[in-house]
């Protein structure tokens, strides 16, 4: 893989490629799972501890082998009895089901051991199932160990074995490392039994692309594609509305709901849910989010966030964790929330950042608004009430509260608590200095415009106008009444 990363646990929709095989093999109800570790053994134990606490990894120090491997995991069970299973740690898309049915051929043919084969189009690089005159299995050849007759069979061995345990433990002793790799093959074990006239026995895979492993990027990025196209399929048949499937990538963790529809360039990762009949995308990233049902998310991107029944996000939003959006409300264009609750119908409709916030239920926030929640130190949280209509281009520093029906004017910078009700202003006094754009900007087309349009005083210009000095630098004067309507938030 050409990684610092081991193979087995680089990820592929919502698992990494061990997790995909584990999946697979939980079904069977196993009294004990081992898994060999080997490269970037801390890794995987720590990955083992996340996602299969009840899993033993076992450290093969030396990698000497297929054989060699099994031989050490089963050491770490001496008791261990009745049917063992072995799985590559590469087949990701390897089914439940198609285990299950090994296991069942394997004990009903009471074999000492049987192999899960499969008829691929390619068999370039994987091992051969070498079969008798009967049809039989007579030995598993690994291709640089093949003949050219051998090289030629598309019937291949999928790297994934039932045994009985008594006699896999007797033929483990018996394997040598005469080979073209110098290891112990656990495919010799079929051989050695064959010739101890104990029964050995072949599975054939219905789908050969279960059986499919990856030993590079591009073999992964393959089969990234082979499931994604059976995750879409299957949620297409459960009702689920996939407008193009090609480009919808959707983690096996993630669960959708009847009449749901997904648009295009969408990923549904983590443990995402999406509630009936919600739209989302196009252009959407979901990552271990809840969408209600009903609610619509375009062109957004959200992590750990809820999205309430009927709610609107986008175009263009980002909810952060804990970003939670009640019934009915919106977020609209290029709106940031953060660790905040926005109130059932609720608008934040466009240009804001929403941080540790607590928004009632009816309230209108006003385009570029920014809650200010970080001293440099600490974050601190803003309240808004029910019904509030906060003013365009505010600030709220917080801890700060606005109550129930308050209005704030725009351009304020609220400091303080606006008590239910109230208009909060807080803002300089707008003064205009008649005469300047003449004066100070002689010859322009701002001036001459001016003069047609007879904003000038007098002939000079200049009647009535401030001093350069006060025109530039003029104090400010604190508005201390109320506003008017224009003064309010835009919707």
């Amino acid at each position: 893989m050409k990684s610092t990363l081991p193979k087995v646990l680089h990820p592929l929709l919502g698992r990494t490629l061990l997790g995909h095989v584990l999946s697979a093999a939980a079904p069977l109800g196993a009294d004990r799972t081992v898994v060999v570790v080997g490269h970037g053994a801390d890794q995987v134990r720590k990955h083992l501890s996340e996602v299969a606490p009840d899993a033993t990894p076992v450290l093969q120090a030396e990698q000497l082998g297929t054989g060699h491997a099994v031989r050490i995991a089963l050491e770490a069970v001496p008791d261990g009895a009745g049917t063992v299973v072995v799985i590559n740690g590469d087949v990701p898309l390897l089914r439940p089901e198609t285990v299950g049915a090994l296991v069942t051929a394997h004990e009903e043919a009471a074999a000492a051991a049987t192999v899960l084969a499969a008829e691929v189009p390619d068999p370039t690089g994987l091992g051969r199932i070498v079969r008798d005159a009967d049809g039989r299995l007579e030995r598993i050849v690994e291709e640089r160990d093949a003949d050219a007759t051998q090289r030629a069979i598309r019937e291949i061995n999928a790297g994934i074995y039932a045994f009985d345990a008594v006699r896999l433990r007797e033929a483990l002793g018996k394997l040598s490392t005469d080979n073209d790799q110098g290891e112990e093959y656990l495919t010799d074990v079929f051989g050695l039994l064959r010739s101890a006239g104990e029964p050995v026995a072949v599975h054939v895979a219905q789908d050969h692309v279960e059986t499919l492993g990856c030993n590079d990027r591009v073999e992964l990025a393959a089969l990234r594609g082979l499931l994604r196209d059976r995750i879409n399929e299957a949620w297409m048949r459960t009702g689920v509305s996939l407008l193009d499937p090609a480009t919808t990538w959707i983690d096996v963790t993630v669960a959708l709901d009847r009449d749901a529809v997904v648009d295009q360039n969408t990923q549904l990762r983590g443990g995402t849910v999406v509630g009936a009949g919600a739209l989302i995308g196009p252009d959407v990233t979901l990552i271990d989010t809840i969408v209600g049902p009903a609610a619509s998310v375009i062109r957004s991107h959200a992590v750990g966030a809820e999205v309430g029944a009927g709610a609107t996000v986008g175009p263009y939003a980002y909810l952060r964790p804990a970003a939670q959006l009640a019934e009915k409300a919106k977020v609209g264009t290029f709106v940031e929330v953060k660790n905040s609750q926005i109130g059932a119908g609720s608008k934040v409709p466009h240009l804001t950042y929403v941080g540790d916030a607590t928004i009632g239920e009816q309230t209108n926030i006003g385009a570029a608004s920014v809650f200010v929640n970080y001293d440099g130190v600490n974050k601190h949280r803003t309240v808004i009430g029910n019904h509030a209509r906060t003013g365009a281009d505010n600030m709220f520093v917080a801890p700060v509260e606005v109550g129930d029906g308050a209005y704030t004017a725009a351009g304020s910078v609220i400091v303080d608590d606006v008590p239910a009700g109230a208009m909060g202003v807080a803002r300089a006094r707008q003064r205009n200095i008649e005469g300047w754009v003449v004066m100070r900007r002689p010859g322009t087309a701002a001036a001459e415009a001016a003069q047609r349009a007879g904003d000038a005083k007098g002939a000079s210009g200049v009647a009535g106008a401030a001093s350069d000095s006060e025109a530039m630098h003029g104090a400010a004067e604190t508005v201390g009444g109320t506003s008017g309507a224009g003064d309010t938030a835009t919707e």
